[in-house]
């Protein structure tokens, strides 16, 4: 398999740049001596000192520019582009949360709507090399066929997050299509790791411990029927997108946008995702780690099951994630005891 390596000599263009992939993306290409611009507009959806925190890990690099700033702003957008004329555009930011999205409908709209037909106007009046973009495993919805394949039905969202980003997919492929713009769209699984989003369960869980609470399971207390999730490593999910970046879809194929999932595919029940944060919080702290549950029912918007079907994006880059959870659990909670001093 013949890939492109990145080129340090073009300009990538991060949005999301402070947010937990952005982050680690952003840091992985400066480390290759690549050009990187960062939008974000350090919303305070989570506790934003980790975003500053992130933010504080980029500013050595002299090869990086930050510009706080809000994708749904269409003015900032389109003036970044002309000032940096960036070869590769990575659309990160997006308002997250499946949850949230039934609390708080308007921000989603403005952000993942807006905000990315604002990032594909930039694109037509500044031509790129390569627009890759965030979309999401939650457009799969309560699908039944498991793993979950690019070419399966996606038109039954239950939430609005996962509307949103179906409708991010049906976008970029008509700009495509219309203007020539290579573009490819990431559907992303349960992405976990140190310096992770603070309303994830996993980072949650561990909140709780520490203060002394009990954690709340939305899963019927049914063990049999437990819920299950691709959980995937951010190390494998930032390999995955560099691999992505540099190899766009090629003009000779027709067809300028594409569409892959990128997970770990090994799909964990909650329950013993849970068990393992306990026991690598035991081998942290040195001591016996049990949370104190409670059960509660499925939360509306959520879904039985994530499982991503990975053969189209190793045929198309040869990615292939290989990090297990107890490594990539042992990793995040090293991380959180050290930022958070925690005892």
């Amino acid at each position: 398999m013949s890939l492109k390596a990145l080129d340090p000599n073009k300009t990538y263009l991060i949005t999301g740049a402070a947010g937990f992939i952005g982050y680690y993306l952003s840091k992985k290409l400066l480390e290759q001596g690549c050009a990187v611009m960062g939008i974000d507009n350090l919303n305070d959806f989570y506790d934003v000192n980790l975003k500053y925190a992130r933010l504080r890990e980029l500013e050595p690099y002299e090869k990086f520019t930050f510009i706080k700033g809000d994708i749904s702003d269409k003015e900032m957008v389109l003036g970044c582009f002309e000032e940096y004329k960036p070869n590769v555009v990575v659309n990160l930011a997006a308002q997250a949360g499946v949850r949230n999205s039934l609390d708080n409908p308007d921000v989603y709209i403005q952000s993942n709507i807006i905000g990315f037909f604002n990032v594909l106007e930039a694109c037509r009046r500044f031509p790129v090399e390569h627009l890759v973009y965030a979309s999401s495993s939650s457009v799969y919805g309560a699908n039944k066929k498991v793993p979950f394949e690019e070419t399966d039905s996606v038109d039954t969202p239950v939430s609005l997050y996962a509307s949103t980003k179906k409708s991010n997919e049906l976008m970029a492929y008509t700009y495509s299509h219309l203007y020539k713009i290579p573009a490819t769209g990431l559907r992303f699984f349960t992405v976990y790791g140190p310096m992770g989003r603070p309303d994830m369960a996993y980072f949650t869980f561990t909140d709780k411990y520490f203060a002394g609470k009990s954690i709340k399971i939305f899963n019927n207390g049914d063990f049999e029927n437990d819920l299950y999730r691709d959980f995937t490593y951010i190390d494998d999910i930032v390999e995955g997108i560099e691999r992505v970046i540099s190899n766009p879809p090629a003009a000779d194929h027709g067809i300028l946008h594409k569409l892959f999932n990128i997970g770990n595919n090994k799909p964990e029940k909650l329950m013993v995702f849970i068990e393992t944060l306990e026991k690598c919080l035991g081998k942290e702290l040195g001591r016996e780690v049990l949370f104190e549950k409670i059960f509660e029912p499925i939360k509306a918007g959520d879904v039985h099951a994530t499982y991503a079907s990975m053969e189209l994006l190793q045929n198309a880059v040869g990615f292939k994630p290989k990090t297990p959870i107890e490594e990539g659990l042992q990793k995040f909670v090293d991380w959180y005891v050290h930022y958070y001093k925690a005892k």
